[in-house]
């Protein structure tokens, strides 16, 4: 699922992190979801560690599933044992991005290493034979989710009006390498996914085609980057309630930043940054919500401290170069939304230089509109992205 209310902190003085120092005294060890002992070996030596707890059985799969959905996702090649067994169940799935996905488009599963040296698995949705390409849209994810999930429905979606569907997982998330969850750098995420999609577009079938990029949550923030880096690469991008911005009264204070950035050198991959659970704020329809928990290879613990700092950090960067952002731009929001407020987009609408821009808020949408929403409001706002898309291929 997406981010969760990662930046919305409501207290501001430090000792609501002290626990983190202290743990032996922690009085919120019973909430946080997952449990901590500190193992003293030697004198002056102390060692953290850190259980995850054990997931909640899910409904409606066997005991073996549910085992194979409680292997340790830390590394990439259990995320794939894991979604390989869960294939068959997504495709049963009573959603509409399961049940009614167009018949006859062409996919392809990958993986490539890049210059990092690391394994990404990557994904691509072709038209049925016969129907020309109109141009290639490059697909960048939510934080902790995969692109083999809720997306397969929507990349469908737009394949099917005759779009070339691309979509990768970033290093440590979904079935690429690394380390679940864990990004120590947000450029060089932004370059891996910028190394993968030059190849798509200098394909011979994709090179003469205009091309787009598609953000969602963190991957709108994933998209401004790219496109800030290589402003005259792309012919538009798609923001989907894109995290780009952090309001004011929500930052956490001066004294609380130092910890975290404390922290955060000292045990980078630690499972501590401030969290709350928003799956019920990220998905509006009861019913769509409870099949969030078969999206079984997302990151669901709280975010590791580097992870964390790093959000904060880019956020901070794209809010302060949003009048950089040139590219035709089209930015859809649920105004209900509590994990990404709308507001930021409308401050990125307003500021961007863009001549071409439009913002779309959906009244009462929460964060997830691509696949959350009652199931006319997500055709709708489907059928948005492709008019948008359709419109801009026709002037290129």
């Amino acid at each position: 699922m997406e981010l969760s209310k990662t930046f919305r902190f409501q207290s501001q003085n430090l000792s609501s992190f002290i626990p983190f120092c202290t743990i032996n005294n922690n009085p919120l060890k019973n909430q946080l979801p997952f449990t901590t002992k500190l193992i003293n070996n030697k004198p002056k030596t102390t060692r953290l560690t850190v259980t995850a707890k054990r997931k909640p059985p899910i409904e409606g799969v066997s005991e073996e599933l549910n085992n194979i959905a409680c292997y340790n996702l830390d590394f990439a090649y259990s995320r794939r044992r894991v979604r390989s067994a869960f294939i068959e169940v997504h495709q049963q799935l009573d959603h509409c991005l399961f049940k009614d996905a167009p018949a006859g488009i062409r996919t392809e599963e990958w993986y490539e290493r890049n210059s990092r040296g690391l394994e990404i698995f990557c994904k691509g949705w072709m038209p049925e034979p016969g129907i020309p390409v109109k141009a290639s849209v490059c697909f960048c994810h939510g934080y902790g989710d995969t692109c083999t999930f809720f997306f397969e429905g929507v990349a469908r979606r737009i394949a099917a009006s005759g779009y070339a569907v691309f979509a990768m997982d970033y290093p440590g998330f979904g079935l690429s390498e690394g380390l679940h969850g864990y990004i120590p750098n947000f450029d060089d995420l932004v370059d891996d996914v910028i190394e993968h999609y030059t190849q798509i577009k200098a394909r011979p079938d994709m090179r003469e085609l205009p091309r787009f990029l598609l953000g969602q949550s963190m991957g709108g923030a994933v998209s401004l980057k790219v496109h800030l880096k290589e402003p005259n690469n792309w012919d538009g991008v798609v923001l989907v309630a894109p995290m780009c911005k952090i309001a004011d009264d929500v930052l956490p204070s001066d004294a609380v930043m130092k910890v975290l950035t404390l922290l955060s050198k000292v045990i980078p991959k630690a499972k501590l940054f401030p969290n709350q659970d928003l799956a019920e704020l990220a998905i509006r329809e009861p019913s769509k919500r409870k099949l969030a928990v078969y999206n079984v290879i997302c990151y669901e613990d709280n975010p590791r401290l580097r992870t964390g700092m790093e959000l904060l950090r880019i956020t901070k960067e794209i809010e302060s170069k949003v009048e950089k952002v040139s590219a035709p731009l089209f930015i859809l929001h649920g105004a209900a939304d509590k994990v990404t407020d709308p507001l930021v987009s409308q401050f990125l609408y307003e500021n961007a230089s863009s001549k071409d821009k439009t913002l779309k808020l959906y009244e009462n949408g929460y964060h997830c509109i691509l696949e959350g929403e009652p199931d006319d409001r997500i055709y709708a706002i489907h059928d948005d992205i492709i008019a948008w898309l359709d419109s801009r291929c026709s002037i290129k």
